[in-house]
């Protein structure tokens, strides 16, 4: 497992920028803006892992900006963790077995997550993109909320 990146909502694009970018020394790895969805990612990294970060292999932090909701408050800006597995459903299984509740089955081979004992969202992402979809993963319901 590898630690990937860690999610924070922010309400403010621009300040929020400025603030990790301009004034805590941040640089902006890449951005993806969805406009069907109304939302923008934008990577951030030390300028000294920006290589490093697009051969995949720093981590770095996640600023979510929803166009629309953004009214967020204190413990709801902060997203989730991500980390990347060798084989999702393989540890998505051990989690099952040990009593731990799949919140975002990994449908699709890729994605899954699940909660803390504190409720802190934990995002499990598929090393080297997307494994074929399969049951009994790809029929399950998300529960609860991550």
């Amino acid at each position: 497992m590898r630690y990937l990146h860690t999610m924070v909502r922010v309400k403010n694009l621009e300040e929020s920028l400025d603030f990790y970018c301009n004034k805590l020394g941040l640089a902006e790895a890449s951005r993806y803006d969805n406009e069907a969805a109304r939302f923008s990612l934008i990577f951030l990294c030390a300028e000294e892992d920006l290589a490093s970060f697009n051969e995949g292999r720093a981590p770095a932090l996640e600023l979510t900006y929803n166009w629309d909701d953004n009214n967020y408050s204190e413990g709801r800006n902060f997203g989730h963790l991500a980390f990347e597995v060798d084989d999702i459903y393989e540890i998505c299984q051990r989690l099952m077995d040990a009593g731990v509740t799949i919140n975002r089955p990994p449908r699709c081979g890729h994605m899954a997550f699940v909660r803390s004992p504190d409720n802190i969202s934990i995002e499990l992402l598929q090393k080297n993109g997307s494994l074929e979809a399969a049951e009994p993963w790809l029929s399950m319901e998300n529960i609860g909320e991550w």
